[in-house]
């Protein structure tokens, strides 16, 4: 069989590991520039099922479709140190402050205008917004059957595509037909590291809004390499109505943000002998907590 045509949904979010008084803006939107941003974890796992499809299917091209500003191509230049084949940054001042509505919108115009694709390959939700929504709203509004809470892609051949997925109640094994949109679970297997060779090759990549300023010599290596050229977009590049894209076409608000502190409560400290256990088994069926 051919080779299957897979785009994987990455995005870079803020590390909310590190989320502090600046985090969000007037507006209620989330100040990126004041947050450490990473590959969303889950669309990591969303890439290690494309790029095991690839090592299963000769011909296999697995594209990453990132929106964002321009240093959200570094996810990119991740997904090529991995296995990845290309990538395209959708950028432009037209989609900030987007919610899911808006964002699934840009995305599902930009992956018309990329043509004929097997399987959009998504993470189940991104640890900024967890909603869980972007990749099923992209399948409705391209009009694709989707499947979700995937925790290993079995099969793609024959036009047909085998998921295993995992549920709150135990694990089903579903069919369907391509092309499809699957989101992927934390559950599914970790993304493998990156690879030194794909690694060299790739650490010069950049979208054109990170040429901007380079030299020429830069320059000249980019003319030469044109896989080191990653694809930038711009909402000119696609379809759209700029009525449904960034805060325009978001009818998600944020009327205010409250910070919360968690008190620690007290505590006990219990020593590993059986009298201990057996003093904190008695205290927790005298309150009720069990038994």
């Amino acid at each position: 069989m051919k080779g299957l045509k897979i785009v994987v949904l990455a995005k870079q979010v803020p590390d909310t590991r590190n989320v502090g008084k600046d985090a969000m803006k007037a507006d209620g939107t989330v100040n990126r520039a004041a947050l450490p941003a990473i590959f969303n974890p889950e669309d990591l796992n969303a890439l290690e099922q494309a790029l095991r499809l690839k090592d299963k299917y000769e011909g296999t091209e697995v594209t990453l479709l990132t929106m964002g500003p321009g240093r959200a191509a570094e996810i990119i230049r991740e997904g090529l140190y991995r296995g990845a084949d290309n990538g395209i940054l959708l950028s432009d001042r037209a989609f900030a402050g987007s919610d899911t509505l808006a964002t699934s919108y840009a995305l599902s115009c930009t992956l018309k205008k990329m043509g004929k694709i097997d399987i959009i390959i998504a993470g189940r939700q991104a640890i900024d917004g967890d909603t869980a929504q972007v990749g099923p709203q992209v399948a409705e509004k391209l009009g694709l059957p989707q499947i979700t809470y995937a925790e290993d892609i079995m099969s793609a051949e024959k036009g047909k595509i085998v998921v295993k997925r995992r549920l709150e109640r135990g694990v089903e094994t579903v069919e369907g037909k391509m092309p499809m949109v699957v989101t992927v679970n934390a559950s599914a297997p970790e993304c493998r590291p990156r690879n030194a060779k794909y690694v060299m090759k790739y650490k010069h990549a950049r979208a054109v809004s990170e040429m901007q300023n380079a030299d020429e010599d830069y320059i000249a290596l980019h003319n030469n390499r044109p896989y080191l050229n990653i694809g930038e977009w711009s909402v000119n590049d696609i379809d759209t109505n700029s009525e449904e894209l960034g805060l325009t076409g978001s009818p998600t608000k944020v009327k205010s943000i409250e910070n919360v502190v968690f008190q620690a409560k007290e505590a006990k400290v219990l020593e590993p002998t059986e009298a201990d256990m057996g003093e904190l088994m008695k205290e927790l069926i005298a309150n009720h907590t069990i038994g």
